[in-house]
């Protein structure tokens, strides 16, 4: 392929994920087409030259966000369509984080609205998404795990996979897992709450920190007055303003003070 097919094929992949968004924040009717449009982009980006992993990517994430304003066996073929574009694209680059991750929710999501069992092999293929995106990041899908475990009623394996969530930066806010469906079966169990609660709460390290700083400044403060006590003619006088007036006063006294010692 020529350098300027190369450009080429750069700047549709470019106007292709711009259209991806727009269709995202368009209405059903609208959406659509935009949706069609960006599909034959990807597949003229990916033509002769399958080695492009981030359109791979952007298509599969397409498809994936056009699945969730679809439902039945239109949502499912959508569904699908993205497993096997973010397959595709880690066949090509195994390192590529988005399609490992996106994967897993691709499979979450399927078998949620096909009502499958825990058990299921859409929930275990979830699960090595998930686990192939902690392999690239430590941590980047611990929390999507924790729901898969939480699904399952498996506490000590969600327990342990929030945790290293929370260690790594990657959970949610508590009002997103408090409302997300996957962790509804788990939501009112005691370690759950104490997990929550434990968000909640300064780590002791911290409070320790505000506390010496609070004590390093006191006994600043009480040199101060100590200070003070000790000479409260000068902090008396040093209170006093003086004016221009008064220094030429002092001045022509001092001098006063010098010729009569002279004479």
């Amino acid at each position: 392929m020529s350098f300027f097919d190369s450009i080429t094929k750069k700047a549709k992949l470019k106007a292709a994920i711009k259209q991806t968004t727009e269709a995202r924040s368009s209405e059903s009717a609208k959406a659509d087409p935009l949706f069609n449009k960006v599909y034959h982009d990807y597949a003229e980006v990916v033509a002769n030259e399958p080695l492009i992993a981030e359109a791979l990517y952007n298509w599969g994430f397409a498809l994936l966000h056009q699945a969730r304003t679809k439902s039945g066996d239109q949502a499912a073929r959508l569904y699908q369509d993205a497993i096997a574009k973010f397959s595709f694209c880690l066949t090509i680059e195994p390192a590529y984080l988005g399609a490992a991750i996106d994967g897993g929710v691709a499979y979450m999501e399927l078998a949620r609205i096909q009502a499958v069992a825990l058990n299921d092999d859409l929930y275990t293929s979830a699960q090595r998404y998930f686990e192939k995106a902690n392999a690239i990041q430590a941590g980047s899908a611990s929390y999507n795990l924790a729901c898969i475990y939480g699904l399952r009623g498996d506490k000590e394996a969600c327990l342990n996979a929030l945790e290293i969530s929370k260690g790594k930066g990657s959970l949610p806010s508590s009002a997103d897992i408090l409302t997300d469906p996957d962790m509804s079966s788990v939501i009112s169990q005691d370690w759950f709450v104490a997990f929550m609660e434990s968000l909640n709460k300064v780590p002791e390290a911290e409070t320790e920190i505000n506390e010496a700083v609070v004590d390093d400044v006191q006994p600043d403060v009480a040199l101060e007055n100590e200070a003070a006590a000790v000479d409260p003619f000068k902090a008396a006088v040093e209170a006093v303003p003086v004016s221009d007036e008064t220094d030429v006063a002092l001045e022509t006294d001092v001098a006063a003070a010098e010729e009569e010692e002279i004479k």
